[in-house]
């Protein structure tokens, strides 16, 4: 019945990954600990593997497109890799309350990001024929790229919702170059952050490949259908589903608890 719930779940995970990209995944960690009843230290890791391989996946045709910033996405996973394991190492030593609650004010974060869609482009940190000008690059992509870090290793989620806005707003980097780039990040914080739970309670290998084979698979389908999808509207109808799964995370960690 276990396998049965974690293929059903994973086509769900999957196809919000391949309709809405990255922050499709956010369910993950609520759908594992609520529906399959795991520990928040059993989820962790195995939404981890399902957000890593998501990820790789969806990155390569963008590597192939030549839509990414290699170098700005190296300095991202070099300051956000080691942030994800004190992430990890901080999440071990509080409750699962407080990360629950911790995670219900991170999807909320997410949900509302996801209704302001902002899309304007700023110019702090031009990326043109010159290459990067990190002088003013640094001060605020290194400071971006541990938040998300940290937040990957102690809740379990890719950090999408903020890396883009913080490549298109903060950087100036395109919105194509711009997720591209998210995608190659939110792999290598991920698989950081698989590796350092690995110390943790014992991943439950089964469950896992179920989990992920099914997301992988709706992911790829709902992403070669959804072209003829109105994805914005859809965005904002997901928002408010992250909403009111964070309502229910704090109402029944504090209330029912």
């Amino acid at each position: 019945m276990t396998i049965t719930l974690a293929l059903a779940l994973g086509v769900v995970i999957g196809v919000l990954l391949g309709l809405l990209g990255g922050g499709g995944s956010i369910l993950a960690v609520p759908a594992l600990v609520y529906v399959l009843g795991l520990d928040i230290e059993q989820a962790i890791p195995i939404s981890l593997i399902v957000i890593a391989v998501a990820s790789a996946v969806g990155a390569l045709p963008k590597v192939r497109a030549q839509q990414v910033q290699w170098r700005l996405a190296g300095v991202f996973a070099a300051a956000g890799i080691p942030a994800t394991y004190l992430g990890a190492a901080i999440g071990r030593h509080l409750p699962q309350a407080a990360i629950m609650i911790g995670f219900a004010v991170v999807m909320i974060a997410a949900g509302v990001r996801m209704l302001l869609d902002s899309a304007d482009t700023g110019t702090a940190c031009e990326v043109g024929n010159d290459g990067i000008n990190w002088r003013r690059c640094a001060p605020r992509s290194i400071p971006a790229a541990i938040v998300v870090g940290l937040l990957t290793g102690l809740f379990g989620v890719g950090g999408g919702f903020l890396i883009i806005p913080a490549l298109v707003v903060l950087l100036g980097v395109e919105m194509p170059i711009a997720v591209g780039t998210s995608l190659l990040i939110i792999t290598a914080n991920s698989a950081a952050g698989v590796f350092s739970h690995l110390d943790g309670p014992s991943i439950n290998w089964s469950l896992t490949t179920a989990f992920v084979g099914t997301a992988i698979a709706g992911s790829l389908i709902a992403g070669h259908f959804g072209t003829k999808i109105d994805t914005g509207r859809l965005q904002h109808w997901f928002a408010y589903l992250v909403l009111a799964v964070a309502a229910y995370v704090l109402v029944d960690t504090v209330f029912l608890h």
